[in-house]
């Protein structure tokens, strides 16, 4: 298409292909068929895994080639040039059809990696990296997150010693989704012990598959296994495949969290949804404090909603919408809360007794799951600390 379209011509548009590559979903008042998976992080073994991420990369490579996926981007890199939100809209067109379900890895390759390679990266690199990525042919993970640096990213231990042309990789990374399938991983690495920690850092790409890089799944609550450790053993790292300055990657880093609490806010709102729907069909009146909850659920799913659609309105207007970022992040974990307590008083004991009752038992995979979205993409507390310094005007904590 020429231009950009008006939004209702768009939706109209995406809802027509849509509807020759994909079936819609099955009509509303089918309560009790199909899966009843709640999950909030996926519970599946490394098989399960690698056959979820084929047929979501087939799917992702569909809409690519045909011109529904990279909307925001530039034609050079095969996107359409729209505005930002236009993603939005096509996103809910889609969630009407039945198209497979995007594991973390989609958005954190597309959504984090190939913009922080946009804005970092080499001409080299955009012509190598971003068109792999938009197109899913090579997915990325995050080497973020360290057992000793905790929420302090900027305490990362795991070193980079410069060798030649080359970089040498040592360290530890835990909580990567999508490790075991992943082609790259962005690994945030202190290359400078000697100065201030924020000042000693250096972002690089690493192949998942290079030698001295080993992937360990860990075992969630739920007995899934979408978590992994990275172990890095002397990774040799070619010096262009370094993203950004040396020393300068806490700003790189920042910019990647920044893309992860834009993304952050619809977080559970299908969740949400389909609690709302179990109170519906459930085979009893509700009491009146189950309608209460009931009816807070309902009203905060709207607000929620009405936040996400403030990020949009930030992004159309050209700012970074860190202060509404946080608060939809904020607000979506408590959304996550309340979705568990009023499953909870619904199901009862049902709740947890595996009986095979289609809607009970595997309720449990978000009540076990959604307390780990306080933690992800930025704890609660740091949200806090963000709103209370650039809507506040707090002072700063002073740096140790």
């Amino acid at each position: 298409m020429s231009g950009i379209p008006e939004p209702e011509e768009f939706r109209a548009r995406a809802r027509q292909w849509l509807g020759t590559v994909a079936r819609p979903r099955a009509a509303d008042g089918e309560w009790g068929s199909g899966s009843d998976s709640v999950a909030v992080f996926d519970n599946w073994t490394e098989e399960q895994e690698r056959e979820h991420t084929a047929r979501v990369q087939e799917w992702e490579r569909t809409r690519y080639d045909q011109g529904w996926s990279a909307l925001h981007w530039e034609e050079t890199y095969g996107g359409r040039g729209l505005p930002a939100y236009y993603e939005q809209l096509y996103r809910a067109e889609e969630a009407a059809f039945d198209v497979p379900h995007r594991p973390e890895i989609f958005p954190v390759t597309q959504a984090l990696v190939a913009p922080a390679i946009a804005l970092w990266g080499t001409e080299e690199q955009k012509r190598r990296w971003l068109r792999p990525m938009l197109r899913t042919d090579e997915l990325a993970c995050q080497l973020f997150s360290e057992t000793e640096a905790g929420s302090d990213l900027a305490a990362v231990r795991t070193r980079a010693v410069r060798d030649g042309e080359n970089w040498v990789l040592t360290g530890h990374k835990v909580w990567t989704s999508g490790a075991r399938v992943a082609t790259w991983g962005v690994a945030v690495c202190r290359t400078d012990p000697a100065v201030r920690k924020h000042a000693g850092i250096t972002v690089f790409l690493v192949r998942m598959d290079a030698p001295g890089v080993t992937v360990r799944p860990i075992r969630q609550m739920t007995g899934g296994t979408s978590f992994n450790e990275v172990y890095l053993d002397g990774v040799t790292v070619p010096d262009t495949d370094r993203l950004g300055p040396v020393g300068e990657g806490w700003r790189v880093t920042l910019s990647v969290l920044a893309a992860e609490r834009l993304d952050s806010g619809s977080l559970g709102l299908d969740n949400a949804d389909r609690a709302l729907d179990l109170a519906a069909h459930l085979p009893r009146p509700l009491t009146g404090a189950e309608q209460q909850r009931a009816a807070d659920l309902h009203i905060r799913t709207l607000i929620q909603r009405l936040i996400g659609l403030r990020v949009t309105a930030a992004l159309v207007a050209g700012r970074e919408p860190g202060a509404e970022a946080s608060v939809g992040k904020l607000y979506a974990t408590e959304t996550m809360r309340r979705t568990s307590d009023l499953v909870s008083e619904l199901l009862g004991p049902s709740l947890v007794a595996d009986t095979g009752e289609w809607g009970t038992y595997a309720w449990t995979e978000h009540l076990l799951g959604a307390p780990g979205y306080s933690i992800a993409g930025g704890t609660d507390e740091i949200q806090r600390t963000i709103l209370a310094e650039r809507v506040l005007g707090l002072p700063k904590e002073p740096t140790r």
